[in-house]
């Protein structure tokens, strides 16, 4: 990457903003070689056909592209199969990209491709010391973080951030373990509106996300096929998957734009469009 188009700043705070740079990593080496989530419990035996994922993955970063984001491609590493999901392996939090800490030992190494590249274009990073955490798990709200308690992200470092980030507002959002990261149940798409999957959350926490936001509910069915996990380009416009009908035409009546690309075999894994990006810059 060069200096010019590469990682030459950072800018986040929120999940909805007009997205203007983003981290993605090719699906070359995608397979599941080992079970680390329900999803790929119900796909382990056919696995993932790898060209057919690289091909999505390559249609869904041109269409990226063409909307005028700017797509940085880590070098894709075969010892990291999962390495596709970007999100997960940071977070960008105003002008600094926190490092995920992996709670897998799967993923664990995939951090240090991207602190290297950060570091390489003098970009500010910054890791937790205690705990586990996931970008997946992390979503952000102008002046709100809603962090996911889950199997991969952990109390202590959730409240290890609050303490690193006094002026925001952090809520530890906790639900089912059936469930990855929070971003699979729960989802801001406008400054009033989320996506969410209510079962697999208490009533209490349900209602606190209600008192801040519009929810807009997907099926069962469509939970598993990810509904929740969008990634929202800004305008009001948003990526989501073609088989996911109802909750896609829930948006579209809300008059959101739905950029409909098949990432199917990609999803085989347990994740998405917001977990295969990890924005840089909104704005």
């Amino acid at each position: 990457m060069s200096r010019e188009n590469g990682l030459n700043q950072a800018y986040c705070m929120d999940e909805y903003s007009t997205l203007k740079k983003v981290i993605l990593c090719p699906a070359h080496h995608m397979e599941i070689r080992e079970v680390i989530n329900h999803t790929q419990e119900h796909f382990a035996k056919e696995d993932i056909d790898k060209s057919l994922a690289a091909e999505q993955h390559k249609h869904f970063t041109d269409a990226l592209e063409s909307y005028g984001i700017e797509v940085v491609l880590l070098p894709a590493d075969k010892k990291f199969p999962e390495q596709v999901f970007t999100r997960d392996i940071g977070f960008t939090l105003g002008n600094t990209v926190f490092l995920g800490n992996m709670r897998r030992e799967i993923r664990q190494g995939e951090e240090k491709i991207l602190e290297e590249q950060l570091a390489k274009h003098h970009i500010p990073f910054q890791s937790l010391q205690k705990g586990s955490i996931e970008g997946g798990d992390v979503i952000i709200d102008r002046n709100k973080l809603w962090i996911g308690v889950s199997t991969r992200t952990s109390k202590e470092a959730i409240d290890e951030l609050q303490k690193q980030l006094p002026h925001l507002e952090v809520t530890a959002v906790p639900f089912l373990d059936d469930y990855l990261h929070l971003d699979c149940v729960f989802n801001i798409v406008s400054p009033d509106e989320a996506v969410i999957f209510p079962k697999a959350l208490d009533k209490k926490m349900v209602d606190a996300l209600a008192a801040h936001y519009d929810l807009i509910e997907v099926t069962e069915e469509e939970q598993f096929t990810l509904g929740t996990n969008l990634l929202s380009i800004g305008n009001r416009t948003l990526f989501s998957l073609p088989m996911n009908k109802n909750i896609n035409k829930k948006l579209k009546e809300r008059g959101f734009n739905v950029i409909e690309v098949d990432i199917s075999e990609i999803i085989k894994s347990g994740g998405s469009f917001r977990c295969v990006t990890l924005p840089l810059v909104r704005g």
